[in-house]
């Protein structure tokens, strides 16, 4: 049985957006797609523990999910013209070969998010037809009501419908900013697992840094040559091989510089930075993600903290500020500032953020810090205080309490 459950678990991360794709290129609506794709890893669930799993376990839900879907559009009688219903309940085309589809599950992803949707929208329909999660494992990572999740899909693909996005990949013209809107979504879930906005659930979430780096492995293997693609699942990589140093024992937020990097995984490190090389060797000028991922690269090359390259971090968010001159950016950049030229020095280029990060958690906790170190403790508590008030993180609200109570 065990067997069983892990083939199971493995067909659905591996053929779940392959059999969505395949039928909504064949039917047309993500209604259908969805639901017979659902009913098929069901009835998968119900038999392969008795008749074994299927030598072509992709191809058996394929041709399942399209039974199903036949069988509903016979139900429901939804296809007034009768002879296009024909054309569709009795196709005998025979099956393409599962590496054709790819191009279809490229195209879900792109009419998942699509830019005529809100990007709450856009997340769930994504995490629903291309991850599979269910409605209520969505719910949970956004700390949101089911009722509410179940309703911004139900509005994504009614407006899917209404406004009649088609189901394609984008003109060469517009594909740039659209790859760029789908690495927003995926680097928006594995934000929210890498450092959790909620108080009442775990600091940290695998499940969905997990989901968030298959969909992107998923991305790259269809778009190879785009380099922030590439940028986007070696940050993640990186950022990921230092998940299990983050949290200590007592649920407080472990800070990089007092990490165990012993503990960091290697293999993905490994992974990032020949991502990181071979992006490097195009010779092209990188992105915004392939920027991070170095910046990441550098850190997880140090063997120690105090062997860091901090002139190297700060030229790399020099470069990043020239493509992104977010204030967000600007605070981080702060920080590799105050290892090169001090304290004093990076405080004031913090100070300078205030209008546009005044509600920043981040921020408050950044000038505690140099505050900190330039001994003006009554100061620094209160910043402390004040990012203490805007965390909504369970282990770094434990990591920023702990640093302020230490103050003199």
């Amino acid at each position: 049985m065990n067997d069983i459950e892990e083939a199971i678990t493995r067909a659905h991360h591996g053929e779940w957006a392959r059999v969505v794709a395949s039928l909504t290129r064949r039917f047309g609506d993500l209604d259908i797609a969805e639901e017979a794709t659902a009913e098929a890893f069901a009835t998968a669930v119900e038999r392969w523990p008795g008749d074994g799993v299927p030598p072509n376990p992709g191809a058996w839900l394929t041709t399942t999910a399209n039974r199903k879907a036949i069988d509903r559009i016979r139900r429901e009688n939804k296809r007034d013209d009768k002879h296009k219903e024909a054309r569709i309940v009795y196709d005998d085309t025979p099956p393409e070969p599962l590496g054709a589809i790819d191009d279809d599950r490229l195209r879900l992803i792109f009419t998942c998010c699509h830019p005529a949707l809100a990007m709450e929208a856009r997340l769930a329909l994504t995490l629903r037809m291309v991850g599979g999660l269910t409605v209520p494992e969505i719910a949970r990572a956004f700390l949101a009501t089911e009722s509410t999740v179940g309703q911004r899909i139900t509005r994504a693909k009614a407006k899917i419908s209404a406004a009649r996005i088609p189901y394609r990949m984008p003109s060469a013209e517009d594909l740039p900013a659209r790859v760029t809107g789908v690495l927003s979504v995926l680097f928006l879930v594995f934000n929210e697992g890498y450092l959790a906005t909620g108080s009442d659930t775990e600091p940290v979430r695998q499940d969905l840094t997990t989901e968030a780096i298959r969909l992107t492995s998923l991305i790259r293997a269809l778009l190879p040559e785009d380099g922030e693609v590439a940028g986007l699942l070696a940050l993640m990589l990186l950022i990921e091989a230092r998940r299990t140093a983050r949290v200590s024992a007592r649920g407080e937020l472990v800070a990089l510089d007092e990490q165990d990097r012993g503990a960091w995984d290697k293999a993905l490190i490994a992974e990032g930075h020949q991502l990181v090389r071979e992006r490097l060797a195009a010779g092209v000028a990188p992105g915004r993600y392939q920027i991070l991922a170095a910046i990441n690269a550098v850190h997880t090359s140090a063997r120690d903290v105090r062997d860091t390259d901090w002139s190297q971090v700060l030229a790399l968010y020099d470069q990043l500020v020239r493509l992104d001159a977010s204030p967000v950016v600007a605070l981080n950049r702060a920080i590799a500032l105050a290892e090169l030229d001090g304290p004093e020095v990076a405080l004031a280029a913090v100070d300078r953020l205030e209008d546009k990060l005044a509600g920043y958690h981040a921020y408050h906790a950044t000038r505690a810090d140099l505050l900190r170190r330039l001994g003006r403790s009554r100061q620094s508590r209160a910043a402390y205080d004040k990012a203490i008030e805007l965390a909504g993180n369970t282990a770094e609200t434990a990591y920023l309490s702990r640093r302020r109570d230490q103050l003199g």
